[in-house]
């Protein structure tokens, strides 16, 4: 069980980088789209901070023995959602950056061709 001291500095670390993450968002150093998954794991972080019998709750409608269990496999959800939204993001920009090298290509190419004419 965690102490309300405890409950009190995670809950100011967690609101500390939350504000960090809408900080950077505002100063446009991070895309929304991709801070958006960060800002739901710190949410349910600061849920679970302030109401730790809801962990206890959680756990046991998921039929798992602990909660210190639960909060590990929170923490593995959290990572595999953030890697999927990278891994989405990553295949847009791969995709974007084929598309931009054969325009760049066809650009060059018509450019060689009007050198040539001339």
């Amino acid at each position: 069980m965690m102490t309300v001291k405890l409950q009190i500095v995670v809950g100011l670390a967690i609101l500390f980088i939350l504000a960090i993450l809408i900080n950077m968002i505002r100063r446009r150093s991070l895309e929304l789209k991709y801070a958006l998954v960060w800002m739901l794991v710190l949410t349910a972080l600061f849920v679970f901070d302030c109401a730790p019998a809801l962990l206890n709750v959680v756990s046991g409608f998921l039929g798992i023995y602990a909660p210190v269990n639960m909060i590990f496999f929170l923490g593995f959800c959290f990572s595999l959602l953030i890697i999927f939204s990278l891994t989405v993001a990553l295949s847009r920009l791969s995709n974007s950056v084929r598309t931009l090298d054969q325009m760049v290509a066809l650009n060059e190419k018509r450019l060689q061709d009007l050198e040539q004419e001339l």
